[in-house]
């Protein structure tokens, strides 16, 4: 069943399982991460928090808006704070790493949010984050119909122009490539990766392996196609660039 967040917040991961460590593998992928320190931007309870921790390094702060989400972060991760991403309360030029995942688009200002990921990040730092891909086949944040908030995955609402798309989903964004990155224009950042990740169909592969494995290989396989522009989430990797010597100068 979903949380009485599921329209405004969306569900942060719950479980750790194999569709998040592939995601995990992705940010190592582009980024060192041991005795890094990383941001979880959006940290939901905080289970990505936790692996870094676990795994990394001990340098691991995390904030989301929830109250009750960052208590249970603040088991695993003390340095978990109660904030809004287009306002984080940290200096900048701090993070090794700024991580977001399936975030931004619930926040109420986006660019804000993405500026602010930018100005916490050191110079070299990198920026991750994964967020709907507006070319999937669903809408996996559910819809509303005569006021009424439906849970669940829904088929091909994002192909519909935006004023029907923003009457269905009026509570969640999902980007195109462009408009994800124009969220990140004008700023001191340059694009080191930005592909598309199909879903890892955790369920699916619970209730019947040998159809969700299948799914699985078929569609990872697709990631080094073009078609991976139908794929679920964007991966972004954003690195800020060191001060202008000359400027400084």
């Amino acid at each position: 069943m979903p949380s009485e967040l599921a329209a405004e917040r969306g569900e942060p991961s719950y479980v750790w399982r194999s569709g998040q460590e592939r995601r995990l593998s992705m940010i190592t992928r582009w980024a060192n991460l041991k005795d890094a320190l990383i941001l979880e931007d959006g940290c939901g309870q905080g289970t990505y928090a936790r692996e870094f921790r676990r795994r990394f390094t001990p340098h691991v702060e995390a904030l989301d808006i929830e109250v009750e989400r960052v208590a249970i972060a603040r088991q695993d991760t003390p340095h978990a704070l109660v904030g809004a991403a287009e306002h984080l309360p940290y200096p900048g030029d701090t993070f090794d790493l700024v991580f977001s995942n399936e975030v931004i688009e619930h926040v109420r200002d986006d660019r804000a949010a993405a500026a602010e990921m930018v100005r916490v990040a050191k110079p070299g730092g990198k920026i991750m984050l994964f967020c709907p891909n507006r070319w999937w086949f669903f809408e996996t944040h559910g819809h509303y119909w005569r006021g009424v908030y439906h849970f669940g995955n829904t088929p091909l609402i994002n192909y519909l122009p935006d004023p029907l798309r923003n009457r269905l989903a009026p509570h969640v964004r999902a980007y195109t490539g462009r408009q994800l990155r124009s969220l990140f224009e004008g700023q001191p950042v340059r694009v080191v990766e930005h592909t598309r990740v199909f879903p890892g169909f955790d369920n699916v592969v619970h209730r019947s392996p040998v159809l969700g494995n299948l799914l699985r290989r078929v569609l990872y396989a697709l990631e080094s196609t073009p078609l991976r522009v139908f794929g679920l989430s964007h991966f972004l990797v954003l690195e800020k660039s060191a001060p202008d010597a000359k400027a400084s100068g």
